[in-house]
C-alpha cells in the first residue's frame, strides 16, 4: 500500500478571487494526483455497481472545464464518464484543459461578470460550482485509487 503525504489546504491571499482561485486549484492537483500513476486497465474498470472509474471520472471533470470556461458544447454528459485513453493521456489532457481554463479566469477580474462570450453564469458562480464538482469527484477518486492500489493520501 502507498501512502502519500497529505498536503494541507492552501494558504491563499484574502481577496474572494485569491480563496476561490486557491482552492479550486488545490483540488484539481489532488484529483490529477489521485489518478496519475494508476494501473490502466484497473483506473478504466468499474469498482462499483455505477460504473464509476477513476480514469472517467478526471475525463469527465475535463469535459466539465471545457464546458464551463472554455464554452465548449457536450451532448451527452453520461459518456463522459468514459474513456479508452491511458491514464497519462487523461492526466495530460486534465491538466492541459486547467491551463487553458486558468487563462480564461485571469482575464476575468469581476467575480459578478458573466464568464466571457456568455450571458451566464457569472464568473463567481463558476468558480464555486467547480470546487463543489472537483471536491465530489476527488472524494471519489481517493476511495477508487484506496481500491485499485491501496494508495491513500492527498
Amino acid at each position: 500500500m502507498a501512502r502519500r503525504r497529505d498536503t494541507p489546504p492552501p494558504r491563499t491571499g484574502s481577496s474572494e478571487t485569491e480563496v476561490l482561485r486557491g482552492f479550486l486549484d488545490y483540488l484539481r492537483t489532488s484529483v490529477a494526483a489521485k489518478t496519475d500513476g494508476a494501473p490502466d486497465p484497473e483506473a478504466h474498470a468499474a469498482a462499483v455497481p455505477s460504473g464509476t472509474n477513476l480514469a472517467g471520472l478526471l475525463n469527465h471533470l475535463t469535459f466539465v472545464e471545457r464546458s464551463l470556461f472554455l464554452g465548449e458544447l457536450v451532448a451527452n454528459w453520461p459518456s463522459t464518464f468514459r474513456t479508452e485513453d491511458s491514464v497519462a493521456d487523461v492526466v495530460a489532457r486534465y491538466r492541459e484543459t486547467v491551463k487553458l481554463a486558468n487563462e480564461v479566469l485571469d482575464a476575468c477580474p469581476d467575480l459578478a461578470a458573466p464568464l466571457p462570450g456568455r450571458d451566464g453564469p457569472s464568473v463567481r458562480w463558476a468558480l464555486t460550482h467547480l470546487i463543489e464538482e472537483t471536491g465530489r469527484h476527488a472524494g471519489h477518486a481517493d476511495i477508487l485509487r484506496e481500491l485499485i492500489d491501496g494508495t491513500t493520501g492527498r
